[in-house]
C-alpha cells in the first residue's frame, strides 16, 4: 500500500537538514547551555500518570463521520492504534459538546439526521442545530479500537427528562449488544449537560439562571438517566460524569455546597469536568499570535486558575477532568491552531495539567475544524476560510496529532507511571521526568521559543546539562534521545517524531526511527521550537 504524502517527502529532506544542524551546533559548540537536575526516585509532590491522558472529545453531530457508518473508519482507527501501541491503551472517547443538547432519540431514525446552519468565512464548519439519532447511532462505538473507553453526552440543553431516559435507554442498548461486546469498547459514563454554565448565554435558558436552578434540572434528569441505566453509585461499572462546566460562571466548589452532590444521580458521580480553551478572542476571528499562545507562562495561567476545583473534588473522593479542551474556542485560530508550534504548546499544556492532578485531558474535535489532530473524512471546502476544495482534501494527519505521539512515548506502557515538573531555568523551555516503580525512566523537554518562517540568522539553540546521577556518577552513563522536529514553529505540515512522517494517506507513519544514543555526561542539545524525549538505561 502506498501511503506517501507532499509533507512526509518533505519531512525527509528536513530530518537531513536538522542532523547536520545537530552535527555542527556539537562542532562549533553554537548552544548557551542550561543545567537540570533530575531526581533519580519520584519526589512526593509527583502525580500519577494516567495511558489516557491526551484523550478525544467528539462532537455529538460529527460523530457517525469519525467512527464510520457501515464500516470503521480507517483513519481514524489507525491514528488511535498509532496511540494506543504505545501506552497499551487506546484514548477515552467523549461524545457530545454543543450538539449533545440538541440531540433527540427517535425510534423512528435508522441511524441520525442533522441540520445545519449556513456556513461563514468565520466558521466554515458549523455546529449542527438539531441532530435526531436512533439507536444505530450509539452502536457505531463498536468501529474503535479495542479497549477503548467512552463517554456519552445526553441531552439537559431542552429540559425533557422522557427525552434524556430514552437517550439513556439508546446507549444502554448499544453497548448491551453483542456487536459492542465482542468489539471490546466499554461505556464509563454518562454526562448530562454541556457546559450548563452558560446556558443563558447559549439560549438555552431564560431569565435568572443560578446553580439552585442548574442542580434541580439536572436532578430530575439525571435521576432518570441514572435509573434507566441501572447506576446505583460512583463505584459501578458505569457513573456519571458531572459539572462540564465551560467557564468560571458555575464552578464544582459552588455546586458541592449547594447540594449537587447530596442526591441519588449525585451519589452516583464519579469524575468532575470542567473545560477549557486557552485562547477565546477566536470566536469573534480576532487574530492571536502564535509566539503568545505557545508561552509558557500562558500555558501555567490557563491552567492554574482550575487548582481550588481539583482540590475541592479529590476532597469529595472523586476524579477530575478536563472534559473538553483545545487551543483557542469556536473551532481554533487559523495559523495558530493547525500549526507545529501547537504541537509544542500541547505538549507542555497536557503535562503541565498532570502535574497538577488533571487526570485526563479531552481534546475537543469535529469534522473541519481548525484545531483538530487529524480530519477524518474528506473536506470540499477550507477549514480556515470557507473556500472551497476540489477535489475534495482526504483524510489527513494535522501537526497537533504529533503532540500525542510524544506524550505517549513519554508515559510509557507500564501503567504505574509517575511525573513531576522539572525546574529549568529558562523562559520558555519546559521539563518533566516520568518515573516507573519508583526508577526514573523518562523526561521530556520543549523548547516554547518559537523559530517562525520569517526568523532571520542562526536557529537558537539550548544545551542541556542533565545532573541525574549525581556529582562524579554521570561518566559512562548513557541516554536515548529522540525527537519531535519541525523546520518552523508556523508550518502546516512536514513534521516528524523519531524520523517518522505521520502525514500519509492511512495515518500509518513511514520512515525509519530514530534513535540517539550519547552519555548522560555529554548532555543533549534543543533547538528552538522543538521537543525530546530522553530516555534512561
Amino acid at each position: 500500500m502506498v501511503h506517501t504524502s507532499r509533507f512526509c517527502t518533505r519531512g525527509a529532506r528536513r530530518r537531513l537538514a536538522l542532523a547536520a544542524l545537530f552535527l555542527n551546533i556539537q562542532a562549533l559548540g553554537y548552544a548557551s547551555a542550561l543545567r537540570v537536575s533530575i531526581p533519580s526516585s519520584p519526589p512526593s509532590n509527583a502525580q500519577p500518570l494516567s495511558p489516557t491522558l491526551l484523550s478525544f472529545s467528539i462532537e455529538a453531530d460529527r460523530w457517525p463521520e469519525w467512527a464510520g457508518i457501515t464500516e470503521r473508519n480507517e483513519f481514524t482507527y489507525n491514528a488511535l492504534h498509532n496511540y494506543a501501541a504505545l501506552t497499551g491503551k487506546p484514548p477515552s472517547i467523549r461524545v457530545g459538546g454543543d450538539s449533545a443538547d440538541r440531540t433527540t432519540w427517535s425510534p423512528g431514525v435508522p441511524l441520525y439526521e442533522d441540520t445545519f446552519p449556513p456556513f461563514t468565512a468565520l466558521t466554515p464548519y458549523p455546529e449542527a442545530t438539531s441532530v435526531v439519532v436512533g439507536d444505530a447511532y450509539y452502536a457505531l462505538s463498536r468501529f474503535l479500537p479495542r479497549g477503548t473507553d467512552m463517554i456519552w453526552g445526553i441531552n439537559l440543553g431542552a429540559d425533557n427528562v422522557t427525552n434524556a431516559a430514552n437517550i439513556a435507554g439508546a446507549i444502554v442498548r448499544a453497548f448491551g449488544s453483542s456487536a459492542v461486546r465482542a468489539s471490546g469498547v466499554v461505556l464509563r459514563r454518562l454526562e448530562v449537560g454541556n457546559e450548563p454554565d452558560i446556558y443563558n448565554f447559549t439560549g438555552l435558558r431564560t431569565g435568572d439562571w443560578t446553580p439552585e436552578a442548574y442542580i434541580e434540572q439536572w436532578t430530575a434528569n439525571a435521576g432518570a438517566v441514572a435509573r434507566v441505566a441501572d447506576i446505583q453509585g460512583r463505584n459501578g461499572s458505569v457513573t456519571l460524569q458531572g459539572a462540564s462546566f465551560g467557564t468560571q460562571q458555575f464552578t464544582p466548589r459552588e455546586v458541592f455546597n449547594s447540594g449537587l452532590l447530596d442526591s441519588a444521580p449525585g451519589r452516583a458521580i464519579s469524575v468532575i469536568s470542567q473545560h477549557r480553551y486557552s485562547v477565546i478572542s477566536s470566536c469573534n476571528g480576532t487574530a492571536v499570535s502564535l509566539e503568545d499562545f505557545m508561552s509558557k507562562d500562558a500555558v501555567r495561567s490557563n491552567l492554574t486558575i482550575f487548582e481550588d476545583d481539583i482540590a475541592a473534588a479529590k476532597a469529595e473522593g472523586l476524579g477530575y477532568i478536563l472534559g473538553e479542551t483545545n487551543s483557542a474556542a469556536c473551532h481554533g485560530s487559523p495559523a495558530v491552531s493547525n500549526t507545529a508550534g501547537a504541537a509544542l504548546w500541547a505538549i507542555d499544556y497536557v503535562l503541565q495539567a498532570a502535574t497538577l492532578g488533571i487526570q485526563e485531558t479531552y481534546f475537543h474535535e469535529g469534522v473541519g475544524y481548525t484545531y483538530n489532530f487529524f480530519q477524518p473524512t474528506f473536506l470540499n471546502r477550507s477549514t480556515t476560510d470557507g473556500t472551497p476544495i476540489d477535489p475534495p482534501q482526504p483524510p489527513h494527519i494535522q501537526p497537533l496529532y504529533y503532540a500525542g505521539l510524544v506524550v505517549n512515548t513519554l508515559i510509557g506502557s507500564s501503567g504505574v507511571a509517575k511525573l513531576v515538573e522539572l525546574s529549568v531555568d529558562a523562559d520558555n523551555i519546559s521539563g518533566y521526568a516520568v518515573f516507573d516503580n519508583g526508577r526514573l525512566v523518562r523526561a521530556a523537554f520543549v523548547n516554547l521559543q518559537g523559530w517562525l518562517s520569517g526568523s532571520t540568522g542562526t536557529r537558537p539553540s539550548v544545551h542541556l546539562d542533565l545532573d541525574y546521577f549525581g556529582e562524579g556518577m554521570n561518566e559512562g552513563k548513557a541516554v536515548i534521545v529522540q525527537r519531535l522536529q519541525m523546520q518552523h514553529a508556523d508550518d502546516l505540515g512536514g513534521l516528524t517524531w523519531a524520523g517518522r512522517c505521520f502525514e500519509t494517506s492511512d495515518a500509518l507513519p513511514i520512515g525509519e526511527v530514530i534513535q540517539e544514543r550519547m552519555a548522560v555526561s555529554k548532555g543533549v542539545d534543543l533547538l528552538a521550537s522543538d521537543a525530546i524525549v530522553v530516555s534512561f538505561e
